[in-house]
């Protein structure tokens, strides 16, 4: 598989091990259904079809779960990814043994109706945002296993992704600093953590209201101050005592309409974690043709 194709070490996923496991999940012991009803030797071609308007995600992958239910299949994409699409649109057609478009056709869908349904949520809020400097960004609220996938979605429908896990940023969260014994003791023991560990991580910590922001700022030694759940009159307060000085992530139930109103207060970030869990799969079918 091309690197370019999905960045693996990015999303610490293996997509051949995903497909795999997938497949297996719904196999079984075998597709019975095709293999009683379809000779072994029938030829077959369907078509991608699109059923809802939205913006098109997940036609790379396709390609690669085609390819390894069987390398014979020829697929024909016509609209690539992060596209929008419109009801009637033909994305791809696929064609060759009949009991191989058939095995691959649910795990196709299913893949592409979730990471339209990420990428058009994402770009939809992302268009919100278009006069600012604002980023929209995705959190941890993904589904397990398949983090890759939903993350790999954000970016193609415009959004950026957060930390990935666990082990790519130190965030410290209320619960990290409540745990640590305040403010300062988590921010003093993270550097020195990493100084110990020799990483180079950056830090980001939750303010819960604009004392604990002022605490922040007294103690410094972070890269990005995370406002929770502030209202809009408190983000534009925090968003000038911060001057800048350390990167702004507003989050906690923002949604298409206060999205805007937020990211016009001068935050960098605005993460919603509404992008990944909470968000309605795009309407696909595949018809033979």
């Amino acid at each position: 598989m091309s690197k370019q194709l999905l960045p693996e070490r990015i999303y610490h996923f293996n997509i051949n091990q995903f497909i795999s496991s997938a497949l297996a999940e719904d196999m079984g012991d075998g597709d019975h259904t095709s293999l009683a009803c379809i000779p072994h030797s029938a030829k077959g071609k369907a078509q991608l079809l699109v059923k809802e308007n939205g913006i098109l995600a997940g036609v790379k992958l396709a390609k690669e779960i085609f390819k390894y239910v069987d390398k014979t299949l020829k697929v024909t994409v016509f609209i690539k990814d992060g596209s929008s699409i419109k009801i009637g649109d033909i994305v791809l057609t696929v064609a060759g043994k009949s009991q191989s478009i058939l095995l691959a056709e649910r795990l196709v869908l299913n893949c592409m109706q979730r990471m339209s349904g990420i990428a058009t949520k994402t770009n939809n809020l992302v268009k919100l945002c278009v006069d600012t400097h604002t980023k929209v960004i995705d959190t941890r609220k993904t589904t397990p296993t398949i983090r890759g996938l939903e993350k790999w979605a954000v970016v193609i429908g415009g959004g950026a992704n957060h930390r990935i896990g666990l082990y790519d940023m130190i965030m410290i969260k209320d619960n990290h600093i409540d745990y640590a014994g305040g403010i300062k003791q988590a921010i003093d023991a993270a550097n020195s953590y990493l100084k110990t560990k020799k990483k180079k991580l950056k830090i980001e910590v939750e303010a819960r209201n604009l004392d604990e922001v002022k605490q922040i700022l007294a103690i410094g030694n972070i890269h990005r101050i995370m406002l929770d759940n502030f209202s809009i009159t408190d983000t534009k307060k925090a968003v000038q005592l911060i001057n800048r000085k350390y990167e702004t992530e507003s989050s906690g139930g923002i949604t298409e309409k206060t999205i805007a109103a937020y990211a016009k207060c001068g935050v960098d970030f605005i993460s919603v974690g509404a992008l990944t869990h909470n968000i309605k799969s795009l309407d696909l079918s595949l018809k033979a043709i």
